[in-house]
């Protein structure tokens, strides 16, 4: 998937005022040349904007996650445990084992940029600026699942956050660990003095309650948009200055592991598509690059450039061609497996994802390293659609298609037009639908790729329902309940509002995919999936493995999506200057090099 697509950035140079006369609070202001300087680039963030505030919470804010931008912990990439983490500011944690509750440690020498101490408070605090975003473990409605419902400092460096009792969910951990945490010294005019007692208000059922939780979302706003007037950084380094081009940020002094952050700088360069960063590869000039789509040809560029390495791991994350079925010939089944019979994926991932993807077994919706994981000898008995025409001509005639001089109609012998949507700035997924096209035409299907100007359009036109088909992200683990959101969630018709779930018909509320309620599935009976993947928000590990080998046949036999590829996390280091970086499968390698830093991985050479 090509990352970061927005159009060049053309601000005037400017800089943040933490530049201003040589390093910000705890910054190292010694590094100069000579000094050890790190490299990226940051696919987290749409481009650099030199304007834009020092703010965690501003979609284009000059802070970077694992650098300057610090969480309580880092997740570990894991085919089925949400729930481990690296430390990062927390450095210790213990949960409770039914998830009730979360006990946080902070590191006892943890200290901001500015050499003051990081305390409870300072979570506490960073906490009551998440409310005001919403989502995750910091839901105001009080029936949202797996929302934190007390927050009781036991120690200036302990800290302990009990999710509801009435409502809980898996994903509560993660949600609590994830928490962006910021210096209450420096924001604390953000949130008005009496916000415990308006929360503690809006999270209940009692009158004024709607009033405080509608308060508490016009807060949201005022997050966004604070500018701090210098970086204080509870990371391992703190930002010196940015411009179009780059950021600058150097090493925090104050770090509790400043001994082995092995980096006295840190670049981070802007870029504006997948090309400018194959250059930089190409040329050396970056000592890490996340993820990004590259063509077999250009990485053969990249691997011959001295020091450069390609590093792959796992990668919790599909491709799918997504149907509306609430348009024909879709919401015949017939129709959609007579497709997957025809699609070769081979040949699909070849062409769209050489580098960064492996053609997927079959359609689970689990990526097939966490299938073998949750099914174990179960992923053998699916369905694996390998390529059949003859068994996709049955499929059609089953549906009712006619075939005419060589090309399929509607079973009124109509015309049969199919259109795949995808954004024009993702370089693999326009390869991939155009792959799936011509093998389409080539079988007699009339078929043709469609482009649409960015993703956020795309996302805004298929929730509209304006697609028949579509490319989606499916297997987003590890949380089973997340996975499988991703086919029978809200965009398939499933809403959760105040702890009841509904299906609404399609084209409304988002529900683009229009699948049935229920599924007649063999060997089970009637089964409503939306149903059990809420059921995996709360369910036990055993309860869990069952659920999902139900979804995983379900999706296997209804083909709400077809599977082409599973992604893998390739990268690229570069061994010149630096040493030490995760190698292949590691459980770091979906954390930003900046968290590799600060852990101590990386070394100097």
């Amino acid at each position: 998937m090509k990352r970061l697509v927005a159009a060049a950035v053309s601000l005037g140079l400017a800089a943040v005022t933490a530049a201003c006369g040589g390093g910000a609070g705890g910054a190292d202001s010694s590094a100069s040349v000579g000094s050890a300087v790190f490299t990226t680039i940051d696919t987290l963030k749409p481009g650099i904007d030199a304007n834009a505030p020092i703010n965690p919470y501003n979609p284009k804010g000059n802070t970077f996650r694992g650098y300057n931008a610090e969480w309580l912990g880092w997740t570990k990439n894991h085919l089925t445990d949400p729930d481990r983490f690296y430390p990062g500011v927390a450095k210790s944690w213990q949960i409770a084992p039914d998830r009730s509750s979360i006990t946080i440690r902070l590191h006892p020498d943890g200290k901001w940029s500015d050499g003051r101490p990081i305390t409870a408070e300072d979570v506490k605090f960073s906490i009551g600026l998440a409310y005001t975003q919403g989502g995750t473990a910091y839901a105001l409605d009080p029936s949202a699942a797996g929302t934190a419902s007390d927050i009781k400092i036991v120690d200036d460096k302990t800290i302990k956050i009990t999710q509801t009792a009435e409502n809980p969910s898996s994903a509560f951990v993660r949600g609590v660990m994830e928490t962006v945490i910021v210096p209450k010294h420096i924001w604390g005019g953000v949130l008005p003095a009496d916000f415990w007692e308006r929360l503690k208000v809006a999270q209940s059922d009692a009158p004024g309650a709607e009033a405080a939780r509608a308060g508490i979302t016009s807060l949201a706003e005022k997050v966004i948009a604070f500018a701090p007037a210098q970086d204080v950084s509870a990371g391992p380094f703190v930002l010196k200055r940015v411009n179009p081009g780059e950021a600058l940020l150097v090493k925090n002094r104050y770090f509790h592991n400043a001994a082995n952050v092995a980096a006295d700088q840190v670049r981070i360069l802007n870029y504006t598509g997948n090309e400018q960063v194959w250059n930089y590869l190409v040329a050396g000039r970056l000592d890490s690059a996340p993820f990004t789509a590259v063509p077999a040809g250009v990485m053969r560029r990249i691997t011959q450039t001295p020091g450069n390495a390609v590093v792959r791991g796992y990668s919790p994350v599909s491709e799918a061609l997504a149907f509306n079925q609430s348009r024909k010939p879709y919401d015949n089944v017939h129709v959609r497996r007579a497709l997957a019979y025809l699609i070769d994926r081979e040949q699909v991932t070849k062409v769209a994802s050489p580098e960064g993807g492996t053609a997927s077994v079959t359609t689970s919706g689990l990526h097939q390293e966490a299938a073998k994981a949750w099914l174990g000898d179960g992923l053998a008995a699916l369905e694996p659609y390998r390529t059949d025409p003859a068994r996709a001509e049955r499929e059609l005639r089953a549906a009712g298609m006619k075939k005419k001089g060589g090309r399929w109609t509607m079973p009124d012998g109509g015309p049969w037009k199919m259109t795949i949507n995808v954004p024009a700035s993702f370089s693999d997924w326009l390869a991939g639908a155009k792959a799936v096209t011509s093998q389409l035409n080539d079988a007699g299907i009339d078929a043709e790729v469609v482009t649409t100007a960015d993703y956020p359009l795309y996302l805004e036109e298929m929730a509209a329902g304006k697609y028949d088909l579509g490319f989606w992200l499916v297997a987003l683990g590890p949380a089973p309940y997340n996975i499988y959101q991703r086919l029978y969630g809200a965009q398939n018709g499933w809403q959760l509002f105040g702890g009841k779930l509904t299906h609404v018909a399609p084209g409304t509320k988002g529900n683009w995919m229009g699948g049935a309620e229920t599924v007649q599935l063999a060997g089970e009976g009637r089964i409503n999936p939306g149903e059990l993947t809420v059921k995996l928000n709360s369910a036990p590990e055993a309860e869990q493995k069952k659920i999902v080998s139900t979804l995983a046949r379900a999706a296997n036999q209804d083909l709400p999506v077809i599977q082409l590829w599973d992604y893998v996390n390739t990268q690229v280091v570069n061994t010149t200057r630096f040493s030490g970086f995760p190698g292949d499968d590691s459980d770091a390698l979906r954390l930003t090099s900046g968290v590799w830093l600060q852990l101590g991985m990386v070394k100097r050479k």
